[in-house]
């Protein structure tokens, strides 16, 4: 998806026609928080996620890939680290999984 998940929330919250203040109600946040994080001042709060899913009625496994996907490629942009470091993750995650199996 070519959007921050703080552009997806402010998404998804226009398109459920709530205001800031009530999405900020329902998430336990205040609208100044949710208003950072919508527009990419602040980061999202992970333990939020499976509240989020709920309130919008969202698969919580998709929730969190857009949510880590989006923390994933922050990381890389900010570090300005080059294609070759998400290859070489996906490496690392295979070998990690197959360590616990």
């Amino acid at each position: 998806m070519k959007e921050t998940f703080g552009e997806y929330i402010k998404r998804l919250r226009t398109e459920n026609g709530f205001t800031l203040t009530q999405l900020a109600a329902k998430l336990d946040l205040d609208s100044a928080n949710l208003s950072k994080i919508e527009n990419n001042k602040r980061e999202f709060d992970e333990r939020r996620l499976t509240l989020m899913a709920e309130v919008f009625n969202l698969d919580i496994t998709k929730l969190r890939t857009e949510f880590f996907s989006d923390f994933i490629a922050k990381k890389i942009y900010k570090n300005n680290c080059d294609e070759q470091t998400l290859v070489l993750a996906e490496e690392k995650v295979a070998y990690l999984k197959s360590k616990i199996q």
